[in-house]
């Protein structure tokens, strides 16, 4: 049953989420046109088989077309076979899930309002900006490249975080690079393009926790939104994103596929394809009786490196759509904007015709 609250805002470290309250206050109700149905339809997702790409030629050739028309149709794809063992998967969603449930004073530690602090603990959309909507997640974000830089500054508590963490990062970093090099051939791109900025890019882990919440049907874990990445892996415990079906204009839950992993076409991308490749619009949906948990590695070039549209897929016919942009723009437009009114990054960039 929905009870209202008089109070707009929680501190980190007190939120509804973190304190499991048994109901949605005032300040998380999302309005009703948007909010998420207890039994969504099921989108239909391609598959890909990763281990294609390291097989002959012609299975090679067909694997990086599947990607491509992927890419174009709905932003969005999953693999298996990929070749990161199931015990590490399963060894960094373990220490993901025992960070969320250490003390709060432990996990506070990490609380900071500075966006481009590389480990920082909290709830909002803005780290530590405060949202006029509140959305039903905890989160842990810390940098993970080069991993030797980063990982002295990640939590020690749980004991094994950083051992596992550390392990999952470097397996999904090398999965990333082999999907931009496919990716770059399926738009008729050298697969080494922006290569070395890409391997001297950045590697940002977000690790979410959905607590369980008692009106699934009136919140939000996350709101809709598309990533600024290239790419973006998630791997999760259960099932709770939705994409947008652009042709029926509908909300579709992400099958959970044991041991997949889910690629995202970030903003990044879809403007070095000059639009060619569209960044897919997703959402956390959440549930009344389990804890979610997703961690999303978010890959690009450096911080102020900046991506521009392939010149090769700039001509007379398809002139330049995008203005160039960094990691560091997309901070600064967060901090500024609020995604929660539909505002995104991606459209900053288009250049009007």
């Amino acid at each position: 049953m929905e009870k209202k609250d008089s109070s707009s805002s929680f501190t980190i470290g007190s939120s509804a989420q973190e304190r499991r309250w048994p109901y949605v206050a005032d300040c998380y109700v999302i309005p009703s046109s948007n909010r998420p149905s207890l039994t969504p339809e099921t989108a239909n997702v391609p598959v890909i088989d990763f281990s294609r790409l390291r097989q002959d030629a012609t299975r090679r050739a067909n694997v990086i077309k599947e990607i491509g028309n992927a890419c174009h149709q709905v932003g969005f794809f999953q693999i298996v076979n990929h070749g990161i063992c199931q015990s590490l998967l399963d060894g960094a969603l373990s220490v993901a899930s025992d960070f969320f449930k250490l003390p709060t004073e432990e996990k506070v530690k990490f609380m900071s309002t500075d966006v481009k602090k590389p480990v920082r603990y909290g709830t909002s959309l803005k780290d530590g900006v405060l949202d006029r909507l509140q959305f039903w997640r905890v989160f842990l974000k810390h940098y993970a490249h080069p991993l030797s830089d980063w990982i002295h500054l990640w939590p020690k508590n749980p004991p094994h975080y950083r051992e596992n963490m550390g392990e999952y990062c470097k397996e999904v970093r090398n999965i990333a690079m082999e999907l931009m090099g496919a990716i770059n051939e399926s738009l008729g791109l050298d697969p080494s393009y922006l290569s070395k900025q890409m391997e001297d890019g950045m590697q940002v882990m977000a690790v979410n926790c959905y607590p369980p919440c008692p009106n699934p049907e009136l919140a939000l874990g996350l709101p809709p939104h598309s990533d600024y990445t290239c790419l973006t892996i998630i791997l999760q415990n259960s099932a709770g994103l939705e994409v947008i079906d652009k042709r029926e204009g509908k909300w579709k839950l992400i099958p959970d596929v044991h041991g997949a992993l889910q690629v995202h076409i970030g903003d990044h991308l879809e403007v070095l394809s000059n639009g060619l490749y569209k960044s897919v619009v997703h959402r956390a949906i959440l549930n009344s009786e389990t804890t979610r948990i997703s961690i999303a590695s978010l890959h690009s070039m450096g911080m102020d490196e900046k991506m521009g549209s392939a010149e090769e897929l700039v001509d007379d016919q398809h002139p330049k759509k995008y203005k160039e942009s960094s990691f560091s723009d997309f901070l600064d437009f967060l901090c500024k904007n609020d995604i929660t009114e539909g505002k995104n990054f991606i459209d900053t960039l288009k250049i009007k015709a």
